[in-house]
Parts: C-alpha cells; sequence; structure tokens
C-alpha cells in the first residue's frame, strides 16, 4: 500500500484538471458561434437545421449533459485512478518519469490511438454504443454538440489500461484524455472549412469531424479519430467531406430529456433482448453492431409472416 500511496501523491490537485481550466474558453466560444448564428439564420424545426445553427432547447440539453459529464466523468476517473496505481505499482515493468518529453509523447498518442479503437468499437458493439450514442443525438452541429458527453465512461477506462502497465503515470494518462478532450471541442463546427492540405492529412478537423457526426450512408462509420486522423487512414475508416452531412441518428430520438438521451438505447436493448427467442438473436442485440436484427430465415414463420 506504501507504493500506491507514493503514485498517489504525486497526482497533481484536483483544481489543475485541465478540462475544468477550459471551460470558460469553451463557454466563450460557444456564445460567440451560438451570436453569431441567431443573427444570421431563421431556425425552423420542420427543416433540415442551417449550416452552424443552433435550437435552443437542443443546443441547452447539450450543455446539461456536459455538466453533468465532468460529474461522472470525474467519478469513474477516481474508480481507475486505484486500479491504475496498482497496476502501475506492481506490474508495470518500469516507470517512465513525467519530466522527459517522450514520456509525455507516448501518452497522448497512447491516448490517441487508444481512444479510436475504442470510438470504432463504440459503434460496432450495441452494448458501447448505447453509452455513445447521446453524442450523436443532436441534429445540429456546433460548439454545444461537442458538450453532449456521455455518462457512462468505463469503456474507456478499460482502453487506457496499457498505458499504466506501460509505466505512465496514472494521473498522466488522465491528463493526456483532458488534453484529448479540449482538442475535440474547436472540430464541432461549421464555421471553419477545410484547412490546409497537410494539417488536413494528420489532424483531425471540423470537416473531418462533420463527417462522423453525418447519418449519410456515405459518412457512416468513419473518422474515429480524436487528434490524429492518421489512425482513420492507416486503418480504413477515413472519408473525406463529399458534401454538407445530415447530422444526428438514423433513428432519431425527438426529445430534449437529458436522462432519455443517455438512456433510451439500454431501454431498446432490454426490450429486443427480451422478445428474442433464442440465446443466439439475445446476444447479437447486445454485442452485434447498432441495427442488427436476426436474419429473416432465422425467425419463426408467424414472426416473418408478421413482419
Amino acid at each position: 500500500m506504501d507504493r500506491i500511496g507514493e503514485v498517489l501523491s504525486v497526482l497533481p490537485p484536483q483544481m489543475r484538471e485541465p478540462v475544468l481550466f477550459a471551460i470558460p474558453f469553451f463557454l466563450l466560444l460557444l456564445i460567440l458561434e451560438w451570436t453569431a448564428a441567431r443573427k444570421l439564420e431563421r431556425l425552423t424545426e420542420a427543416e433540415q437545421p442551417a449550416s452552424g445553427a443552433y435550437h435552443t432547447r437542443d443546443a441547452w440539453a447539450s450543455i446539461s449533459m456536459g455538466l453533468m459529464s465532468v460529474a461522472t466523468m470525474g467519478a469513474w476517473k477516481f474508480l481507475a485512478l486505484l486500479g491504475y496505481a496498482a497496476l502501475y505499482a506492481y506490474v508495470a515493468p518500469w516507470h517512465l518519469s513525467p519530466t522527459t518529453w517522450y514520456t509525455w509523447v507516448i501518452a497522448i498518442v497512447g491516448v490517441d490511438v487508444l481512444f479510436y479503437v475504442y470510438h470504432r468499437t463504440a459503434h460496432r458493439i450495441r452494448l458501447i454504443w448505447a453509452t455513445h450514442q447521446a453524442h450523436h443525438s443532436s441534429r445540429y452541429f456546433n460548439f454545444a454538440t461537442a458538450l453532449r458527453q456521455k455518462w457512462n465512461n468505463s469503456g474507456e477506462i478499460i482502453m487506457w489500461i496499457p498505458l499504466p502497465l506501460l509505466g505512465v503515470p496514472p494521473w498522466m494518462v488522465f491528463t493526456s484524455f483532458s488534453v484529448s478532450l479540449i482538442y475535440q471541442f474547436w472540430i464541432h463546427t461549421e464555421r471553419i472549412d477545410k484547412l490546409p492540405r497537410a494539417f488536413e492529412f494528420v489532424f483531425n478537423t471540423p470537416s473531418h469531424h462533420r463527417v462522423h457526426h453525418g447519418m449519410d450512408p456515405e459518412y457512416l462509420d468513419k473518422n474515429y479519430g480524436g487528434i490524429l486522423i492518421i489512425w482513420d487512414r492507416l486503418f480504413g475508416t477515413f472519408q473525406p467531406e463529399l458534401f454538407r452531412p445530415h447530422y444526428g441518428l438514423t433513428k432519431p430520438v425527438t426529445t430534449f430529456n437529458i436522462w432519455t438521451l443517455q438512456t433510451h438505447e439500454y431501454a431498446a436493448i432490454a426490450r429486443d433482448v427480451r422478445s428474442a427467442r433464442r440465446w443466439r438473436d439475445r446476444l447479437g442485440y447486445v454485442f452485434g453492431p447498432p441495427g442488427w436484427a436476426p436474419s429473416a430465415a432465422a425467425q419463426p414463420a408467424t414472426t416473418v409472416a408478421a413482419s
């Protein structure tokens, strides 16, 4: 326990959390973009939202979800810290120094590539998608949408485990993820067009991330990167922006209730599992990709006829 205590002692004070320091800048940029959108556009709910538009109830839902996520993420990080400290102290074959530049490179790049793996997994396994889909639930794409964060960070906590095992101090893992979150805020906008080609080739940008939030067939399950877009280029999930996307879920959730936005997919999974007659189908509804359904040939004749 003494070694764990030593690890905990190097954790920076709670108020050094970079995301907390970034919140005033998030709000300032959000207000500026919102004000510009209000002056330039008249919004109607019956049509596709205009470029860069805000809808007041939608934006407040996003902001509320973001404030709630600060608390829930703090709780998840506290639980993870205990486990990471034990792995770092007792299992890691070496300890990397936080005072060397390459440790920060390993931490930030490591978090970024693991974020890509988690993000891609979250779009392909429905149970994990249930935690992530809230971020995609808005029909608008703006700085408020960036704050529409999930409340269940368990998947990411598990995904970061290799970093303390490689000797990265636990507090550096959390700081690096905060850097990733801060970076990803500014790419949620339609006010920035494509940037210089060299930057677009390496880094995630508003153009790349607009594609990721698009529900158009050409854009589904593309551009998972956090800070770097090179992972998508390397692993075949990159898609350039060809036209302005239609944003949101393929099956829209027509509510601004933040609890429903966070939990409706879990409820849908439970309904599908209860309705399934075979264990294979139950597992498919939980661990298959979003939208998975048993093939017609595998269903009872009465079910096929009813459909």
